[in-house]
């Protein structure tokens, strides 16, 4: 007896001192999946105030806007075929009145809400990197769809997606160590489709690990020339996830501890990381779905604040021809991802000319805008903007670093008469400060929606949007998004 008791507290004081638990009490020292799992399946939608459920419709009608939008782009074709190509499914591929497998169509919608880099941003304090959560609705929808829930549980699912994953980007640094920020996606739409499949604690906890553990993605979707899969990462990240649910509900089990175990997430892939479940949303604390911002421009989020700078650069100079030279000062990180590479300066995708600074930059100042055609290819090869690349260098700013709404630039025209012209912008409109009204929402809608259809059509479409935590028949709701 002695000899047992003697070895439960061995265990208790190895499970606080390990490295892998950081500085975690006992009480946090269970694994995190199982963490994760349990606060999934306690969340109810009656813990969901008001503010949170109008969040929660304001980045449905955003994101579902800019899916619309990117129907008929080519990449966005590719993943519908491949979808559709799977007959007898459950859940609708958005745009079309055919359905295909929940894990497959959460890919093909995903791919079309994120085509244009236009949907959501967490990119929290301090922190290098961020994430796209509102990339997570595709997958909520499919799921929701296919086990014919209503808009309510449908609203929690989502909450619960954007609560895990933006948690885990507060927690968890993966920029400095070379991993794509979808990796953190996986956990947060396992848990998000596992709700909504009504498995056990028990499942949940699988469901995470069997969407992590072989699905680990490299940072070089993000680095040098950029391809189509800068959209469809977490798309991808998607499909696995729901797929790994679909194995966790038919009883089978995943390698664990997932994140704390010897060759685990945290040994291989993140470094040690605090992740307090007790600090999530719903106790007392404000949900992390209220910290995101909504993008106006379809471009990375460390350019957005470029585009008013520019504009207005180029507004008080007049002709563009008499700058000499251009400093463009932002992040550290927003140099790392748009200022720090060559290819940066001679962009030959539309993927790597999105995260471009130099370009995005260059573009707003001779066109006053940045929209979908910005990234056309005949605009890639414009001379003009070749050239006037040419006299931009970027630099960090260290004191932008603790930015608290969209990453800041500073642009300075140095003209050829040696005057300088300097403009700087702090935050802009769709970010945290300065979010988003339904009026804001519905104009952003109707942009991407454009012609596809009539006015009295997406008058319609919005009603029923702004009225989902009513909705019983999410099939008949998604039925009215065909194109």
């Amino acid at each position: 007896m002695k000899l047992r008791r003697r070895r439960v507290l061995l265990l208790a004081t190895a499970a606080v001192a390990s490295p892998a638990f950081g500085r975690l009490a006992w009480s946090e020292a269970r694994p995190l999946a199982e963490r994760l799992a349990e606060y999934a399946d306690r969340l109810r939608y009656d813990d969901l105030d008001a503010a949170t459920i109008e969040q929660v419709k304001i980045l449905v009608i955003d994101t579902i806007g800019c899916g619309i939008a990117a129907f008929d782009e080519q990449p966005v074709r590719a993943c519908r075929d491949i979808a559709l190509a799977a007959a007898g499914g459950v859940s609708t591929v958005i745009g079309t009145d055919r359905r295909t497998t929940p894990d497959l169509a959460s890919f093909a919608n995903g791919a079309a809400f994120r085509y244009w880099d236009l949907n959501d941003i967490y990119l929290p304090k301090g922190v290098a990197q961020g994430a796209h959560p509102s990339d997570h609705i595709a997958a909520c929808l499919s799921v929701a769809e296919a086990e014919k829930k209503s808009g309510q549980a449908l609203i929690t699912a989502i909450v619960l997606g954007y609560e895990i994953n933006c948690r885990l980007v507060d927690a968890i640094n993966l920029a400095d160590r070379g991993w794509d920020p979808p990796v953190l996606s996986l956990p947060a739409v396992a848990l998000a489709a596992g709700k909504l499949m009504k498995l056990s604690p028990e499942k949940l906890a699988q469901a995470v690990s069997l969407a992590i553990n072989d699905h680990i993605p490299l940072g070089q979707t993000r680095k040098q020339t950029m391809s189509d899969w800068k959209g469809l990462a977490d798309a991808e990240a998607n499909r696995n996830a729901v797929f790994a649910a679909m194995l966790a509900r038919a009883g089978l089990t995943g390698p664990a501890p997932i994140f704390e175990g010897a060759l685990g997430f945290f040994q291989l892939v993140s470094g040690p990381a605090d992740v307090d479940t007790a600090s999530f949303g719903g106790r007392n604390s404000e949900f992390r779905v209220h910290k995101v911002g909504l993008k106006p421009y379809p471009v990375v989020v460390h350019a957005q604040t470029s585009i008013l700078a520019g504009m207005a650069v180029a507004k008080e100079v007049g002709d563009l021809d008499r700058i000499a030279s251009i400093e463009i000062a932002t992040t550290q990180r927003g140099y790392q991802m748009t200022g720090s590479e060559v290819e940066k300066w001679s962009p030959q995708t539309r993927e790597t000319a999105d995260h471009s600074l130099p370009y995005v930059a260059a573009r707003a100042m001779f066109d006053g805008d940045i929209n979908h055609r910005s990234f056309e290819p005949d605009k890639l090869r414009d001379p003009r903007i070749i050239a006037f690349m040419r006299k931009i260098i970027v630099k960090p700013d260290p004191s932008f670093d603790k930015f608290d709404g969209a990453p800041p630039v500073r642009i300075t025209a140095i003209l050829s008469d040696g005057q300088r012209i300097v403009e700087q912008v702090d935050n802009m409109p769709g970010f945290p400060g300065q979010l988003m009204t339904r009026g804001d929402v519905e104009r952003k809608f109707r942009s991407n929606i454009d012609t596809r259809w009539p006015r009295e059509r997406t008058d319609a479409v919005l009603q029923s949007l702004w009225s989902l935590e009513g909705t019983r028949d999410l099939s008949a709701l998604i039925g009215q998004l065909r194109v």
